[in-house]
């Protein structure tokens, strides 16, 4: 399951992101802000899919030592950011999907919120409940 969780805004700074409590939280700080290039060199390379240019899924963004980041962007450019542990080998690609598409719905639900102020960061209680069932558990 998922180490870290991210919600990117279209103008690049977080909406929302939640860690696994761990010493070194900023390093998934971090790791999100960098992929950010990949992605934008993604969705203006028009790479997005092979089969359906439509497809929102980006796929593996880049793997690191100790990571694999995947990424997934909205329709209005709000990006979602996974990170995994590269150990865990039993987690596929369609299972990644279902994860982001998941995590989609969640965030069209805070959207639809009339108390929500979109830009504003996500403070809704049943989105981080989808979050922390994404995320690995002790």
């Amino acid at each position: 399951m998922a180490v870290c969780v991210a919600v990117i805004a279209k103008e690049n700074y977080p909406l929302y992101i939640q860690t696994i409590p761990t010493e070194n939280e900023l390093k998934f700080h971090y790791t999100v802000h960098t992929c950010l290039d990949v992605i934008e060199e993604k969705i203006s390379s028009g790479s997005r899919g092979v089969n359906d240019p439509r497809d929102l899924y980006l796929g593996l963004l880049y793997p690191t030592e100790d990571y694999k980041v995947y990424g997934y962007v909205t329709n209005t450019k709000v990006k979602f950011v996974i990170v995994v542990e590269s150990s865990n080998t039993q987690l596929r690609d369609s299972e990644i999907r279902t994860m982001f598409k998941a995590l989609h719905n969640s965030f069209v639900s805070v959207m639809c919120n009339p108390f929500h102020v979109p830009g504003d960061n996500i403070r809704s209680k049943s989105f981080a409940k989808v979050v922390s069932q994404m995320m690995v558990q002790d």
